[in-house]
């Protein structure tokens, strides 16, 4: 194979990738491609990471093959794998197709701003907060700007389609739920996409030689692997064409040198190259040149190891208002409710990468990203929001999309008795209480009947029943406090468990009537 043909092969090995991963957050008609989100998902660098160091098994292994990929072959990674990448790649052949720019050229490494970012970022995870990893992994960036910036677009022409469909008697789109908007879910995807989009339309991958701290490790790693480009001085003729199409700035004619530790493997050097001037070079042959790391290097190659260790220790619509007046006493909440399957809250904040992809999959948009209810370092990590809707009861599909095992995988029976919360009542907030009349709506909305209507009052005309929690078997799905119609304040509502408890099997009570056989129809 000529090594003019890797270029094309990278980039349908990263379209393949990328698309993918765009069906899997736009995939509001279950359309089928949550089926291979596991498949697609292994190789995430950062939600595999995490994932292994929560549940250390082979199939949550994925950043493990990254890395054996960049030892042998550089940082194939951030060329194929990564979505943010290809992004990237993207937006700067869009500028350059319709800009007047010549290309790129060599430059200097930003090796202080690069390994400033990427220690912050393992500093604060060896305190306990993942805030900044979340916020610069690029997985998750990627994830947000999709279901924070596209998703809504896509929603927007979907339903206007079907309206117009209906028009004209054609039914074959549906309308489609809104979800609730996070304004700092997408202040922060819009930051990132213009910051994004404005280094790589001027500097290519200036980003994930600067900002990323997963290029900043890959980079790392890539200074030992065994197959990396390299100039060949006798065959270099100083034209300077792979100079001018390398994204990363790192190949220097002058010099006749590669700086692996930024080289993101486009191979696009090699597409233009007329004299086999680039090669690629087996440095593990040539041990008596080999270059020893230097010692700040080492220091920090060893800090890195010591972080991920530190980790792995301490890894932890609605029914119309018939309210006369607005409701007086607020939800007492100690705990923000979790998604079924992260076991607590400390499990899935350690855990969770803030990706969005359970908020996107979520049918029934309960999933919403946070704001403070997590506090500073859980910021844009999903939580459950009944005001925007209720978890439906034979829903999996949050358990089966997350890459980073902060929702772990149940079974629909095991979830039907996952208790993420308790329903609790406030009789004073009640219209039953405040306005004398019937409502019901919680009960009726209650999958397992842990919420039942109770006799309150009987007056000459009628019989008032009130709400009446059992707490056994309430799995704190929200669909009593998404069902109640008072505002401000519900008069019912989940607290969640900071530790997620199992319920008990709520009681099917069998219906038996009486059958008259001499009837003429006994049925």
């Amino acid at each position: 194979m000529k090594l003019k043909q890797l270029k094309l092969i990278r980039i349908c090995v990263s379209v393949l990738f990328f698309t993918l991963i765009v069906f899997l957050f736009l995939d509001f008609r279950n359309l089928g491609v949550q089926a291979i989100a596991r498949d697609v998902l292994y190789l995430q660098f950062v939600p595999s990471l995490l994932k292994f160091l929560n549940a250390a098994a082979l199939g949550s292994a994925g950043f493990v093959v990254v890395l054996i990929l960049t030892v042998l072959f550089g940082r194939v990674y951030c060329s194929t794998i990564c979505p943010l990448g290809t992004l990237q790649d993207v937006i700067g052949v869009l500028f350059r197709k319709k800009g007047k720019r010549g290309g790129f050229r060599h430059t200097a490494p930003h090796n202080v701003l690069r390994y400033s970012i990427a220690a912050l970022t393992v500093l604060l995870l060896i305190v306990g907060s993942a805030f900044l990893l979340n916020l610069l992994d690029p997985f998750s960036s990627f994830g947000r700007m999709i279901s924070n910036l596209v998703r809504p677009v896509a929603l927007a022409l979907n339903n206007a389609a079907a309206m117009a469909l209906d028009t004209a008697d054609v039914h074959l789109l549906y309308r489609e739920q809104w979800a609730v908007t996070a304004p700092l879910s997408v202040g922060v995807a819009i930051g990132t996409l213009i910051l994004v989009a404005l280094l790589s339309a001027r500097r290519g991958r200036l980003y994930c030689n600067t900002v990323c701290p997963v290029g900043a490790l890959l980079g790392l790693f890539s200074k030992c692997s065994m197959l990396r480009i390299g100039v060949d001085p006798d065959a270099c003729t100083g034209c300077r064409l792979c100079e001018r199409v390398c994204k990363a700035g790192c190949i220097d004619i002058r010099q006749k040198t590669v700086d692996v530790s930024r080289c993101v493997d486009c191979y696009n050097c090699f597409a233009v190259c007329r004299n086999n001037g680039l090669r690629f070079e087996n440095r593990w042959k040539r041990q008596n040149q080999r270059v020893q790391p230097e010692p700040g290097r080492r220091r920090f190659m060893v800090g890195m190891a010591m972080a991920v260790a530190g980790v792995a220790s301490n890894a932890f619509g609605q029914t119309k208002s018939i309210q006369s007046r607005p409701t007086t006493i607020p939800e007492q909440i100690t705990a923000p409710v979790t998604p079924p399957g992260s076991a607590s809250a400390a499990h899935f904040m350690s855990t969770c990468t803030a990706c969005h992809l359970c908020v996107s999959a979520c049918p029934s948009r309960v999933l919403v990203p946070s704001l403070f209810q997590y506090g500073l370092s859980g910021m844009m990590q999903p939580r459950m929001d009944y005001h925007a809707g209720h978890c439906n009861y034979d829903c999996t599909v949050c358990l089966d999309v997350c890459p980073s095992g902060a929702i772990l995988s149940l079974t629909p029976e095991e979830k039907k008795l996952t208790q993420l919360g308790v329903a609790k009542f406030i009789k004073e907030n009640c219209v039953v209480y405040t306005d004398n009349t019937n409502c019901g709506a919680c009960s009726e909305h209650c999958p397992t009947k842990a919420v039942k209507m109770v006799p309150y009052l009987t007056t000459a005309t009628r019989q008032l029943v009130i709400p009446e929690v059992n707490p056994d078997i309430c799995i704190g799905c929200g669909g009593c406090e998404y069902a109640c119609p008072t505002k401000p304040y519900k008069a019912i509502y989940v607290d969640g468990n900071p530790v997620h408890k199992a319920a008990q099997k709520p009681v099917v009570k069998k219906i038996e009537q009486a059958v008259d056989s001499n009837a003429d129809f006994p049925f």
